[in-house]
């Protein structure tokens, strides 16, 4: 049985964890698991405790997180229009291997999405992987043909 709750400061460490077991799993590694967790989690911990940075869902399982998504509003220039002034951007997706094809990123995606809709957000949109795409087509995203992109370095985004 899984649950999704919102993240607090205090699953700083946890979440520091997972995201070097989601990007390790993805690339050579090139800095060690202590540090990154001790240097990640006072991040995530400053961004869980202010108003305008980034949101966490997370799947928790037996007493555990094993599964997350990330979400970040990018404010717009005001308008003088009708037009939501937001978009948002889903980052750091992940949810361990055992854990998976059982429902729960589906509700950690729904999560951030009925978010989003309460507020005011435009859009929404992520980098997906080759694997992660055909979650995200099952709910309603698509390529847009309005956006662009130009990247800078080589390295994913995520």
């Amino acid at each position: 049985m899984t649950s999704i709750r919102e993240a607090t400061r205090a699953d700083a460490a946890a979440l520091a964890r997972l995201r070097f077991e989601f990007r390790a799993s993805q690339a050579k590694v090139v800095e060690s698991e202590a540090h990154f967790v001790e240097r990640c989690a006072h991040w995530l911990a400053a961004e869980l405790a202010g108003e305008d940075g980034w949101r966490c869902w997370v799947l928790v399982g037996a007493d555990t997180i094993v599964g997350h998504v990330w979400l970040n509003v990018i404010r717009k220039i005001p308008n003088p229009i009708e037009e939501p002034e937001h978009h948002a951007y889903i980052s750091n997706f992940y949810v361990r291997q055992e854990y998976r094809a059982r429902g729960g990123g589906t509700r950690l995606l729904e999560a951030a999405l009925d978010w989003c809709r309460g507020h005011d957000i435009d859009s929404v949109f992520l980098w997906p992987t080759t694997a992660s795409r055909s979650l995200y087509l099952r709910h309603g995203f698509s390529a847009p043909e309005r956006l662009l992109e130009y990247p800078l370095g080589t390295t994913s985004a995520s």
